[in-house]
């Protein structure tokens, strides 16, 4: 096994009151694909920042390989001083690094590199600090939410990169879709400590229920041991003096450990403040468009929007989600066409920029617009302090200044600002942003069982597929669609599978007469070699990922290492070549099937 390029052990942090870190650890080999996960405010960023030396411990010891390069991409980039992208981006680089390589990433995320630093909207700013941070291609990467204000294309891209990356990567994401791509294990942050799986994220929840299970049972024995300890020092037959007293020393002991017990962290209570039902009929569009100058942002586009329906609009950074989803919602009037909106509409709006918030304001004043201690949610009074304990803010929050939540927080309060307010159409604008997984759950439950309509913008594609009843996609020139289901059912629609054929496809889009005057395939029928890997991959898969599970259980086991390190980095290797088995049948089961439905007609 690799030695360690980083590692933070007993890491130590406090703010006052309880620690943020107690004791915390962290490690990352050459190799490793680690997502850190873990509630909001729960220290995930301050610990990634510890890791790239921003940040000093109070205890605790942090060693980084003296030779090793280490890259950290913060949430808010600093490019003052710089005069243009290519500079900020450029200034990342080291005397031995390879210039071209700015210029790759710049291109394929979208830049020039001319842009002035000061112009950039949100997305773009997070580009160009990717791209500095990628551009060395480092020993380490640490990547603190990466996939926000970025747009699907884009997401898909960096999830490609990151894969075949020769770096090292510790990430923080809400992404779910992201983490289960690119990590390898996972170190969970929980009540200032961390406890690690050396498997991908798309294992942690289960893992994550079963520590929290295991955790309560044995909280629950402890309790039953001081209750039996102090039945036997009240009624007990006296003993010699010196065994009462160590039995009632190990009792205050166990009295102390108990108490001090730090349950696991509440789950949020959340749920939308219901209004009078709206009419059937919610929106219906016709024939509306919009343009700006030279810019054709919407042409000619009708829908239909029912009581009920969810739907979900998708597309990149800059296509006019935003501009449609204000003219669906009466907000921006069509230069043609026409929008009508149904009756007794009641509408809450979480917008994209997290609506303005005064950083002095206090939580409390927040929630209630400065209007006393209280306020109504479904048509009850509520104290203030008791509704954002369903958002799991502490009761002594309530003065606190907004500029002091992290930045997960801040988007779980203006939630609970949002949700308080009646309505039959919840309009979100990337509501997904900052969100922890725990609180993203909730909120996917919320909007699945809304009783209204919901108007969804999101770049969360796991998100858009367990909520969205149906999907509006930019077609190019102006153009939309409407599909029915989620992000995945859309594609299947569009005959779009793997990112190479998104990327054709699009490029399909863009010149129309040239891909009508392709002549059609001459194959009539799948080749016998053809069909007999189709009808055999599906067992060989099975095979394949039966025997990945294997491997992962083996490495599942804390004492491997120690028992035999060589046998322990012959198994990781063996791993990683069944996972690249199983995704080279994987691509090429889905190319023949592909084709096979295509012959078919």
């Amino acid at each position: 096994m690799a030695p360690p390029i980083l590692t933070l052990d007993g890491i130590v942090l406090t703010f006052g009151g309880t620690p943020l870190l107690d004791g915390a650890e962290l490690s990352a080999s050459a190799g490793d694909r680690i997502a850190l996960v873990g509630r909001n405010g729960s220290g995930k960023s301050t610990l990634l920042k510890i890791a790239a030396g921003l940040v000093e411990p109070q205890d605790g010891t942090v060693f980084r390989q003296p030779s090793a390069t280490i890259r950290y991409l913060p949430q808010a980039p600093d490019m003052d001083g710089f005069s243009n992208v290519r500079a900020y981006v450029e200034a990342g680089l080291g005397p031995a690094d390879d210039a071209y390589r700015a210029t790759y990433l710049l291109e394929h995320l979208g830049l020039t590199g001319e842009e002035k630093p000061e112009t950039l909207s949100g997305g773009e700013a997070r580009r160009a600090a990717l791209a500095r941070v990628m551009a060395p291609e480092p020993d380490i990467l640490l990547l603190d939410e990466p996939t926000n204000h970025l747009d699907l294309s884009v997401i898909e891209w960096l999830e490609e990169e990151l894969v075949r990356s020769s770096s090292a990567l510790v990430v923080i994401s809400h992404d779910r879709r992201f983490l289960e791509r690119v990590s390898r294990s996972t170190v969970w942050l929980d009540r200032g400590h961390t406890r690690r799986l050396e498997k991908g994220f798309a294992h942690f929840e289960e893992w994550r229920d079963t520590v929290l299970e295991e955790e309560e049972r044995e909280q629950h024995k402890l309790g039953r041991q001081i209750v039996r300890e102090e039945h036997w020092l009240r009624y007990g037959v006296t003993a010699r003096r010196k065994r009462n007293m160590r039995r009632l020393g190990e009792l205050q002991a166990m009295r102390q450990r108990f108490r001090g017990h730090q349950g696991a962290e509440g789950v949020a209570k959340m749920a939308a403040s219901d209004a009078a039902d709206s009419g059937k009929l919610v929106i219906e569009a016709k024939s509306i468009s919009k343009s700006f100058g030279d810019l054709t942002v919407v042409k000619d586009f009708s829908t239909r929007i029912q009581r009920g329906d969810r739907i979900g609009l998708v597309g990149p950074n800059g296509a006019g989600k935003t501009t449609l989803l204000k003219m669906l919602t009466g907000e921006l009037e069509p230069d043609a066409g026409t929008v009508r909106l149904g009756v007794n509409l009641e509408i809450a709006t979480l917008d994209q920029k997290r609506t303005a918030v005064d950083p002095e304001e206090t939580l409390a004043h927040f929630l209630t617009d400065g209007r006393g201690e209280t306020l109504v949610v479904n048509g009850e009074e509520r104290h203030v302090v008791a509704y954002m304990k369903d958002f799991l803010f502490k009761p002594d929050s309530a003065r606190t200044p907004v500029r002091e939540l992290s930045g997960g927080e801040r988007a779980r309060l203006i939630l609970a600002r949002v949700l308080s307010r009646p309505a039959n159409l919840l309009v979100l604008d990337e509501p997904t942003n900052d969100l922890d997984m725990e609180t993203l759950e909730l909120l996917q439950e919320l909007v699945a069982g809304f009783p209204g309509t919901v108007l969804l913008v999101s770049h969360d594609r796991d998100f858009l597929d367990r909520t969205a009843t149906s999907v509006i996609v930019p077609d190019g020139d102006g153009r939309w669609i409407e599909y029915a289901g989620g992000y995945s059912d859309m594609l299947a629609q569009r005959g779009v599978g793997k990112l190479e054929d998104r990327k054709a496809a699009k490029a399909a889009e863009s010149s129309p007469k040239v891909a009508a005057t392709q002549p059609k395939a001459s194959a009539k029928k799948l080749s016998f070699k053809q069909k007999f890997a189709l009808e055999s991959l599906p067992g060989r898969m099975e095979a394949v990922s039966t025997s990945i599970s294997a491997l992962e259980n083996q490495l599942a086991d804390p004492s491997f290492y120690d028992k035999n390190p060589a046998s322990f980095a012959k198994t990781i290797a063996a791993l990683e070549k069944e996972r690249q088995t199983l995704a080279s049948m994987e691509e090429e089961w889905l190319e023949l099937e592909m084709l096979r439905e295509e012959l078919e007609g």
